[in-house]
């Protein structure tokens, strides 16, 4: 789903910041912002693309209520001369989060729900991993990301999955969190499919997907924009995926994740978000019509969950909060509220900052990079009177390290299958349905001289098993975003017990130990 670099990026505010400094007039710094934009915004982009080995990208600027430029850099596939321009779709993933939070917070304005009422009231099936949270549990909550487990924990089982939306909540019980309910900060993507959930129980059948194209997508003119992945890749103006996160950069499979909808889902491309920044930016007002009350956006905006309150020492900033489904923070002395998306092959960020009247949103195609985020924050530094400091090469300084680390690990890898030793046991051992108390089932069989692994929930996806030494091989997913690991067995008394399966940090950070039946 996304990269190590993309986990990096969703963690970056909490790391980095500069001093903060005293605020310029905003006539200067607006004047700064719009001749960056005009004078260096191309040249910046093209050598981040080169750098971060990026083949299209999409930027959005709106200040003061206009569009200041809606612009594509590079191509939408490679090999192919067709350009990225400001119509050109790419999977937004969890941007869709803010929409999320937003319908929520109208059926508040709108007194079909509260915040605080108990989440099973809506949802009484649903249950975390023990009775006293699950009974403390609300609506709040559920997009919130304290619940205890880890960032993540648990999309490998669901992201890209063949489970249902029902499936993927009744396997939410056997998440075992490591920290206690509302204590820490642990990015959840199955509490905001839970949230979406609510929708229909609490309007009387609208589902998220029509509630969102009809209060929001529809009266914001965002023509372009759909609130479902299916289909997405053969969309006549859409960016192709690529990951360059295990090797050169290679196009993985568009994600389907219409199942984790109001965590993921939403295809759209910078002028249609224009209006959603312009929206946000006009207290819920567009082109000078009432679309929904400021307190329903007002609403969103307030932080139900402290991510950090350190300050960082290379950003202005100095805390980060979390409301339904948005950041927010200090950033040189204004407040600022974003959020990123990650999917297989895409990273993107939109942000707004309303003090300054101002809105950003970058849009890539590939998702082993930082550099969606260097823009971003370059975009702000220019507007908000921040000294000038290349965000893209300090950033890039920062990834260098973690991708020499993961292409280290993968020649390891490669050098202990090629010494071709001798398997510890004959592959027909290996092989055999395994289970997991969260994923389900798999299979191992033998092809050739290598393991081959299917996965239930997942069956476009294989991973490949080379031999290396003792009873470990290594897992070459055919999805090449998913990752290059080692695969132990584990064996008692000469029999094969377990398998563990890693996979790429940024889908989830644990590896899973998947039982021999």
């Amino acid at each position: 789903m996304r990269s190590p670099l993309f986990l990096f990026a969703l963690a970056s505010a909490t790391v980095f910041s500069l001093a903060t400094r005293a605020q310029a007039p905003a006539a200067v710094t607006t004047a700064v912002g719009n001749a960056f934009v005009r004078d260096s915004l191309a040249s910046y982009v093209k050598r981040g693309l080169k750098l971060w080995n990026i083949p299209g990208l999409a930027v959005v600027v709106v200040k003061d209520g206009k569009v200041v430029t809606s612009q594509g850099f590079g191509v939408k596939a490679v090999g192919k001369p067709e350009p990225v321009d400001g119509n050109t779709l790419f999977l937004i993933a969890s941007n869709s989060k803010l929409f999320t939070g937003t319908a929520i917070s109208q059926l508040v304005e709108e007194k079909k729900l509260k915040l605080d009422d108990p989440a099973r009231q809506y949802l009484p099936d649903f249950r975390l991993y023990d009775s006293t949270s699950t009974r403390l549990l609300t609506v709040r909550d559920l997009m919130s990301h304290h619940f205890g487990t880890k960032t993540f924990q648990g999309d490998f089982t669901f992201w890209d999955s063949n489970l249902s939306r029902a499936e993927i909540l009744q396997k939410v019980r056997y998440l075992k969190p490591g920290n206690p309910f509302r204590q820490n900060y642990g990015y959840s993507n199955y509490g905001f499919l839970a949230a979406g959930e609510i929708i229909p129980v609490a309007t009387g059948g609208t589902t998220w997907q029509d509630f969102v194209q009809q209060r929001l997508l529809t009266p914001l003119g965002m023509t372009n924009t759909y609130p479902n992945s299916t289909g997405a890749s053969q969309r006549p103006n859409i960016a192709q995926p690529y990951t360059t996160a295990f090797g050169p950069l290679t196009a993985v499979p568009f994600d389907v994740v219409d199942n984790f909808g109001p965590a993921a889902s939403l295809v759209s491309c910078t002028n249609d978000l224009a209006h959603w920044l312009r929206f946000q930016l006009d207290s819920g007002k567009y082109n000078g019509q009432r679309v929904l009350p400021w307190a329903t956006l007002r609403r969103t905006r307030e932080g139900n969950t402290l991510v950090t309150s350190s300050k960082s020492p290379i950003f202005p900033m100095h805390f980060r909060t979390y409301g339904l489904g948005v950041f927010s923070a200090d950033y040189n002395a204004r407040q600022i509220y974003w959020h990123t998306g990650g999917a297989n092959g895409f990273v993107t960020n939109v942000c707004f900052v309303p003090e300054e009247n101002l809105g950003i949103a970058v849009l890539t195609n590939q998702d082993n990079q930082s550099f969606f985020e260097a823009l971003r924050y370059q975009l702000l530094d220019a507007y908000l009177g921040v000294p000038y400091v290349d965000r893209s090469r300090q950033l890039y300084g920062f990834a260098k390290g973690g991708n020499a680390e993961t292409a280290k690990n993968v020649a390891e890898l490669a050098a202990r299958v090629a010494r071709k030793n001798k398997p510890a046991r004959n592959l027909k051992d290996y092989a055999g349905t395994y289970t997991h108390p969260v994923y389900g089932t798999i299979t191992v069989e033998p092809k050739g001289k290598q393991l081959l692994v299917r996965f239930s929930p997942h069956p476009a996806l294989t991973t490949t098993l080379d031999y290396m030494d003792g009873d470990t091989f290594r897992s070459t997913f055919s999805n090449a975003a998913y990752g290059i690991f080692p695969a132990p067995f584990t064996v008692e008394n000469g029999q094969v017990k377990t398998l563990e399966i890693r996979v790429n940090d940024g889908l989830e950070q644990d590896p899973y130990v998947f039982s021999k039946q």
